[in-house]
């Protein structure tokens, strides 16, 4: 009977000709894929565990799907870690996190469970432990769950997703849940062993809809001198961030910003690497039909890695991991090129769907200007990476990148206001279905694009209501 190992490898081969498929982002063999899980390095390896259904292309039946790598791109696929197996888990194992008990590996998970409560209502949320001495076996701690619910006071069900981390002697959880206004809250929880918990009142709570009605997927970590808080608030869709202070109970606020506001990211993870790097990868979820999904076998995928540094006012920057240039391969290079306004100048020889372009971009006197990217010949399909100054925005526009009608498309913006004299420094990610885009630094778009024409390759540059300049452009064809 072929090991797992090899049915990975087989699967792999089999669903590789899905010109849709990413090839450099990583993603299951098969099936459904959502919220990356217990990112960790220990060891000298980095390890990504994520929500998985292994039984088909959409949500259920959650397990912990794991792969393991050396360099944060080459991922080997191991053994599923949790199932949904014990009577704190049999609904399913959801998302939490791992960390490191003085060279312990331990992962801190939801459990969900179908016993209702008192007078009806949703399954049961608890808090539930797993270790490992190899890190593929995993054993469920005998003392499961280690919660087992929200506080009663709170009158909610939404209790899920652990994020721990330890000061000094003591570890500290924060879980996503919901307060009694039904605002999106995350409580805080103290240990001294992982095991025994003791609820500490809430570490956040949100006002208005900034943190929607349920806060899920929390991550809180020191960066800097400041304390970030990033989650994913229901029903907003996106992934947003908090920076400000932390007194050793209660997170205070001071600037508010999101993850990534292409419409394609949800429920980030950061971790904390050995070089002192905060890395954080994100699910990219699928912008096509469940049918779609379902024939192709596969759904979601995830992000490049990013690095996450703090700026001196407060908010995030996300750049790359600087692994990601490993992937680089053929390169070509051109520019200064002027670009007419109403123009686009096709970039010949700088087509394909898996490649890296690098562009620096002078806006002149244009009002509009950016990247087009996996466009056809005829322009029917494309994406555009668009800068528009009078809106002080960075949008990718996906409206017409597939004459699919299985495709949903539209725009997602970020603000980007170009100082004076500050030209548009692009990293643009193309791997089939994804295109992920970097900015000055410090701002992030990702879309999902699923081009009909096999010939929706080509690139270039564009110009409206003024002329504008590419002060330099090079591209690399990007392989594992």
């Amino acid at each position: 009977m072929p090991s797992f190992a090899q049915q990975a490898r087989a699967t792999r081969r089999r669903l590789a000709a899905d010109r849709h498929r990413p090839r450099v982002h990583f993603l299951p063999p098969q099936n459904w894929m959502n919220d990356p899980n217990g990112l960790i390095q220990f060891r000298g390896e980095y390890h990504m565990f994520y929500q998985h259904n292994p039984r088909a292309a959409w949500w259920g039946n959650m397990t912990w799907g794991h792969a393991v790598s050396r360099d944060l791109l080459h991922w080997t696929d191991l053994p599923h870690a949790l199932e949904p197996d014990a009577a704190c888990d049999d609904y399913g194992v959801w998302s939490g996190c791992a960390v490191n008990d003085d060279g312990r590996a331990v992962l801190v998970y939801t459990g969900v469970h179908p016993r209702y409560l008192p007078g009806g209502g949703p399954r049961v949320q608890c808090q539930c432990l797993a270790t490992t001495a190899d890190m593929v076996r995993f054993t469920k701690h005998p003392a499961n769950p280690v919660i087992a619910g929200p506080p009663p006071e709170l009158k909610t069900a939404n209790f899920r997703d652990p994020y721990v981390w330890r000061q000094g002697r003591t570890w500290h959880m924060a879980v996503g849940s919901s307060d009694r206004d039904r605002r999106g809250a995350v409580l805080l929880y103290t240990s001294r062993d992982l095991v025994g918990w003791r609820y500490r009142g809430p570490l956040f709570q949100g006002r208005g809809d900034e943190a929607g009605r349920i806060f899920e997927c929390p991550n809180f970590f020191q960066l800097g001198r400041k304390w970030v808080l990033i989650g994913s608030p229901i029903p907003l869709g996106r992934a947003v961030y908090f920076t400000g202070t932390f007194d050793g109970r209660r997170f205070t606020p001071e600037v508010r910003g999101e993850v990534d506001p292409g419409g394609s990211l949800y429920a980030p993870q950061a971790f904390l690497d050995a070089s002192g790097r905060r890395v954080l990868f994100g699910w990219l979820w699928e912008r096509r039909s469940r049918r779609a999904a379902s024939r192709a076998g596969w759904a979601g995928v995830m992000s490049l890695p990013r690095v996450l540094t703090l700026r001196p006012d407060g908010r995030l920057d996300f750049a790359p991991a600087a692994e990601v240039e490993q992937l680089r391969r053929r390169a070509a290079r051109m520019g200064p090129l002027e670009i007419p306004a109403g123009e686009a100048l096709l970039l010949r020889g700088m087509s394909g769907d898996c490649m890296e372009i690098a562009a620096e971009l002078a806006g002149g006197r244009a009002k509009r200007f950016g990247l087009k990217v996996r466009c056809s010949r005829r322009g029917t399909e494309q994406t555009l990476i668009v800068c528009d100054r009078g809106a002080g925005t960075l949008a990718i526009d996906t409206t017409r990148s597939s004459r699919s009608p299985a495709v949903q498309t539209g725009v997602g913006a970020a603000r980007l206001r170009l100082g004076r004299g500050e030209t548009l420094k692009l990293r643009v990610f193309l791997d089939a279905s994804v295109v992920e885009v970097f900015a000055n630094g410090h701002t992030c778009l990702t879309g999902r694009v699923y081009p009909a024409g096999k010939n929706s390759t080509g690139a270039a540059v564009f110009a409206d209501g003024g002329a504008a300049t590419a002060v330099s452009l090079e591209v690399w064809d990007l392989k594992l």
